[in-house]
C-alpha cells in the first residue's frame, strides 16, 4: 500500500465515526417534543393529555412536555401548530370544535391544508352536572325551572362554541326553554364556579367523575349512546327521549403540513405506543373515556369527513357568524 492509499484509508477510517455520529444526531426524535393542549390544567383532557404524554416519553426516549393554550374555543392548539416549523417536536390536540370553526367564522387555518395527522386518541363521556344540594334531582326538573323561569337559569360549557355549549343549545331549543350560557375556558375553571354557586349547572366531561363519587356533584345525564358501567343510574339522552341523540367530541393529534413522511411515522409509532400503554389505558378507564384509535391514513380521512358533517350542524342550528 503506498502513501497515498495509506493516507485515504486512514482519512476514510477516522471519518466513518463522524459519519455514523452525524447519523445519530439526526434521528428523530433528538430533542424534547411540545404537545399543545388548548384546555386548562386540570380538567379531564388535561389529565388524559399529560398520563400520555408521561407514556410517549417511555416510547420515545425524550421528554414529551404538555403546554396548555386555553381559550378561543378550544382552537389555539391547532391555530399554532398550523404555524409551527415542520420538524416534528410540536403537535397539537386537534379538538372536535377546531373542524367546526372554519364554518361559523374566518380561522387562521385551512383543515384542508394546513395540518399533517398523525392518530386519532379518543374522545369524551359528556355529562351534565350540578351541585349535590341542587334542588334539581334529574334533567326534567332543571328544564322545569328553566321553562318557570326563562332566562334565569345559567349552565356553564367548557367553551363557546364547543360540543358541551352547542349540545346545551340543541336542548334548549327542543325543549323551547331560555337558558343562560356561560362559557369558561375548560372544565378546571367551569366545575369551581358550579362548586361556589356562581351557576346552577354546568355540561362537561366525565374528568368530574371523583367529585360525583365523592357525592360533591349530582350527574343528570349522559350523552354516550349507552349508559356508563360506572355510573348505571344516569340516563342517557337517548332515555330521555331525545331519539338516537349520542353526542361525543372525538380527537387526535395533528404536526403542521410538510411534514417528512419519515418523522410522520415516527410521531405515529411513538404516540401509538404510549396510546396503548398501560398506564395511559388505566387513565382512559379511570375517565370513561374509551381508546379510539385510528392510523395517520384513516385519521386524515376521518379528519375531513368530521369537518364536513361539522359544515351541516352548523347550517342545521343556524350558527354561522362570519
Amino acid at each position: 500500500m503506498n502513501d497515498i492509499t495509506r493516507r485515504a484509508a486512514l482519512g476514510a477510517a477516522l471519518a466513518t465515526p463522524f459519519v455514523r455520529g452525524a447519523a445519530a444526531q439526526e434521528r428523530f426524535p433528538n430533542k424534547p417534543i411540545t404537545v399543545l393542549v388548548p384546555f386548562p390544567a386540570g380538567g379531564a383532557t388535561d389529565v388524559q393529555m399529560r398520563s400520555l404524554a408521561e407514556a410517549a416519553t417511555r416510547a420515545f426516549g425524550q421528554t414529551v412536555l404538555v403546554e396548555n393554550r386555553p381559550g378561543a374555543g378550544s382552537t389555539l392548539g391547532a391555530a399554532a401548530v398550523a404555524r409551527a416549523r415542520p420538524d416534528g417536536y410540536m403537535v397539537a390536540q386537534m379538538t372536535l370544535p377546531a373542524l367546526r370553526l372554519p364554518h361559523m367564522q374566518r380561522m387562521p387555518y385551512d383543515v384542508t391544508k394546513d395540518f399533517t395527522p398523525i392518530l386519532h386518541l379518543t374522545g369524551y363521556l359528556f355529562t351534565v352536572i350540578v351541585r349535590a344540594e341542587s334542588p334539581y334531582r334529574t334533567w326534567q326538573d332543571l328544564v322545569a325551572d328553566a321553562r318557570r323561569r326563562p332566562g334565569q337559569v345559567r349552565l356553564g360549557n367548557t367553551g363557546a362554541n364547543g360540543t358541551p355549549h352547542l349540545t346545551l343549545v340543541d336542548l334548549a331549543e327542543r325543549e323551547r326553554v331560555e337558558i343562560v350560557h356561560v362559557p369558561f375556558r375548560g372544565e378546571g375553571d367551569m366545575v369551581p364556579a358550579l362548586l361556589g354557586g356562581h351557576i346552577e349547572g354546568g355540561a362537561g366531561g366525565s374528568g368530574v367523575g371523583q367529585l360525583v363519587d365523592e357525592g360533591k356533584l349530582r350527574m343528570l345525564n349522559v350523552w354516550s349512546r349507552e349508559r356508563s358501567p360506572r355510573w348505571p343510574n344516569v340516563p342517557t339522552l337517548i332515555d330521555l327521549g331525545y331519539a338516537g341523540m349520542s353526542v361525543t367530541s372525538p380527537y387526535g393529534l395533528v404536526a403542521p403540513a410538510g411534514l417528512e413522511p419519515e418523522i410522520r411515522r415516527a410521531l405515529h409509532d411513538g404516540f401509538r405506543t404510549a396510546l396503548f400503554d398501560p398506564a395511559h389505558v388505566a387513565t382512559l378507564r379511570r375517565l370513561d373515556q374509551p381508546l379510539e384509535y385510528l392510523n395517520s391514513e384513516d385519521y386524515a380521512r376521518n379528519m375531513l369527513e368530521t369537518y364536513a358533517m361539522e359544515r351541516q350542524r352548523v347550517e342545521r342550528l343556524g350558527l354561522r357568524t362570519g
